[in-house]
């Protein structure tokens, strides 16, 4: 990763994703600052509200930022106002700064499968919905931002289903995973690089950055189980089809633009989780 300088302003920079951002940006050379919304943390010692546009303008102001990389979303997967229009607000404020998005493969219904950068949003719940919204303000109000698609994010330990697939084979949690949601998950420092890739140069429009590997999120749990030594047969199975659920099976983001455009490899599930 080439070193660079400038401030660089990181929105949820106390969550998983904002975290190694602001840790790989501090490597690479810029001045990372994070925000935070209920409490402050190592990677995120300013206050920010995306809720509110007044909030977000003051931020800007005392920041002066030379680039953003936007990671924040609501706690809650329908908080609506968190997602979709604080992203909208933010690209209001921030017109005429660089500025990275991070969108979900959840805008998608999973009908066609493979989707390269022109596929068109068709969620089909709340919260594919609300990231659906969220990037099409942020490419209606800036034609310049980057909107980074990707998909499941893990790899440090601390991705949400590499802690699922610990509690749910500890007995800590009730669930399953399922054997028909597929998914291209990426490492959380392969997304982290390729977001300050982008931060730092041009490319304006979307771009999928997901891993190399379609998975389901079974498989993927059984991959941590074996890296971390655990019983990969303890952990239970399902199906999106046996429960009823109205939820995207098979989204793979197709990654061939990213090989082209970026210097950060993508590995697959099978090689960073390899044991």
């Amino acid at each position: 990763m080439r070193r660079v300088t400038g401030r660089l302003l990181i929105t949820g920079g106390s969550g998983s994703l904002g975290r190694r951002v602001f840790a790989r940006a501090a490597a690479a050379g810029w001045e990372p600052i994070g925000t935070y919304l209920h409490a402050p943390a190592a990677t995120a010692h300013v206050c920010l509200d995306i809720r509110d546009p007044a909030d977000i303008r003051r931020v800007l102001d005392e920041v002066r930022p030379d680039a953003i990389v936007h990671t924040a979303a609501g706690r809650d997967r329908n908080d609506w106002p968190s997602t979709a229009d604080g992203a909208a607000h933010l690209a209001v404020a921030a017109r005429g700064i660089r500025l990275v998005h991070v969108s979900s493969d959840a805008i998608f219904s999973g009908r066609e499968v493979h989707y390269d950068e022109a596929a068109l949003p068709d969620p089909i719940y709340r919260y594919g919905a609300a990231k659906a919204a969220a990037e099409t303000a942020v490419r209606a109000v800036d034609a310049t931002a980057a909107v980074v698609r990707t998909s499941l994010i893990l790899g440090d330990g601390t991705g949400a289903h590499e802690i699922l697939t610990r509690d749910l084979i500890a007995g800590r949690a009730t669930g399953a995973l399922f054997t028909d949601e597929v998914r291209t998950p990426v490492h959380v420092d392969d997304l982290a690089d390729a977001l300050l890739e982008l931060a730092a140069g041009g490319y304006a429009g979307v771009l999928n950055v997901a891993g190399a590997d379609p998975v389901s999120r079974y498989d993927l749990g059984v991959l941590v189980a074996r890296r971390e030594g655990l019983d990969a047969g303890a952990i239970p199975a399902g199906s999106l089809a046996a429960l009823g659920l109205h939820r995207p099976t098979d989204v793979r983001l197709v990654i061939g633009r990213a090989a082209q455009v970026l210097q950060t490899r993508l590995r697959g599930a099978h090689e960073f989780l390899a044991v």
